[in-house]
């Protein structure tokens, strides 16, 4: 077990590499230095003086990724490679455009972030389980017919519907809770229970109706016809042996979603105000503040591959018969 958890941490480090280079393409090859300067300055204050002076200021006057004019190790440490895309391995985020810590940033705003996914996540998870179970007890009847039509229709409404008419009904309407807004004390119960209704709502149909397909795909194998032979109630089938043998489809479909925990929401702390890392993206987005979202993509990338890491070893707990080797 340990061999393949070290195995899997080393495979984790050229994918992180990859990922790595791809941005910094993206961010100095694609888009370079001097249009990044151009877009900071704006159009009235575009000279080359003003580009070379923004550029010395940040460090982005430097070669790209080999510096010829240096020495030794300063050949490959005095670019900007080095100083702004490799440094992201000691989780060394820099400086945002306003000179404040991202590092310090991240730390701060993962908190509300949290705050929001979480609940979302597990209250979801519970109701999206307990609906298809329900549905796939009550299968080729109208009951499941119509709750399929139901989740089609669910899906096809946008995220923003949800949040828009949850806002407007619930909040402008009956003034029920904040329209927006965040508090980190005993008071912020309040600025959460909309978004994390919303959040639930929204993700109902889609969960469901994949819920629903694992168990009726589990429902239609040897050992299911076995246990009923047996005399096995259809809830005792259902939740002994269905539930149990979809955990491992249900936990490789969870852990799409761990990196959102704590990278947060990105349309839904923007519209609820919450200053999470969500928001945090999108703010930097719109402020064309590149150090900021070459830190949330990194930050993404490594998520994504500790929770497929998580997700092997959590096979070998609802299935004894895998052996990671």
């Amino acid at each position: 077990m340990l061999g393949y958890i070290l195995r899997r941490l080393l495979y984790a480090i050229p994918i992180l590499i990859g990922v790595n280079l791809i941005t910094f393409v993206l961010f100095f090859v694609v888009n370079t230095p001097d249009d990044m300067a151009r877009m900071q300055l704006g159009a009235k204050r575009v000279t080359p003086e003003a580009i070379q002076k923004w550029k010395a200021e940040r460090g982005y006057d430097k070669p790209l990724l080999w510096n010829g004019a240096a020495a030794g190790m300063g050949r490959l440490s005095d670019t900007i490679f080095f100083e702004k895309s490799a440094r992201l391995f000691v989780f060394d985020f820099g400086a945002a455009e306003d000179k404040r810590d991202i590092a310090n940033e991240i730390a701060t705003r993962m908190g509300p972030s949290l705050a929001l996914a979480v609940p979302v996540f597990l209250v979801g998870m519970l109701i999206n389980i307990t609906l298809a179970l329900f549905v796939a007890f009550f299968r080729a009847t109208y009951i499941d017919v119509w709750t399929v039509v139901l989740c089609v229709a669910l899906m096809s409404i946008s995220t923003l519907f949800y949040i828009i008419g949850g806002q407007y009904l619930v909040s402008k309407l009956w003034s029920l809770v904040p329209i927006s807004g965040y508090d980190s004390g005993p008071q912020g119960f309040k600025f959460l229970v909309l978004p994390v209704l919303i959040g639930v709502i929204s993700g109902i149909g889609s969960g469901t109706r994949w819920y629903r397909t694992l168990f009726l795909e589990e429902m239609g194998k040897d050992y299911v016809r076995t246990a009923r032979a047996k005399g096995l109630s259809e809830p005792a089938v259902l939740f002994g042996h269905v539930l149990r043998n979809a955990l491992i489809p249900i936990l490789t479909g969870a852990v799409v979603v761990i990196p959102l925990l704590f990278m947060g929401s990105l349309i839904t702390e923007s519209f609820f105000g919450i200053p999470g890392l969500g928001s945090y993206t999108i703010d930097a987005i719109q402020a064309q503040d590149f150090a900021i979202v070459r830190a949330m993509v990194f930050m993404g990338s490594l998520l994504y591959i500790l929770g497929l890491l998580l997700t092997d070893l959590s096979y070998t707990m609802v299935d004894p018969r895998i052996r990671l080797e």
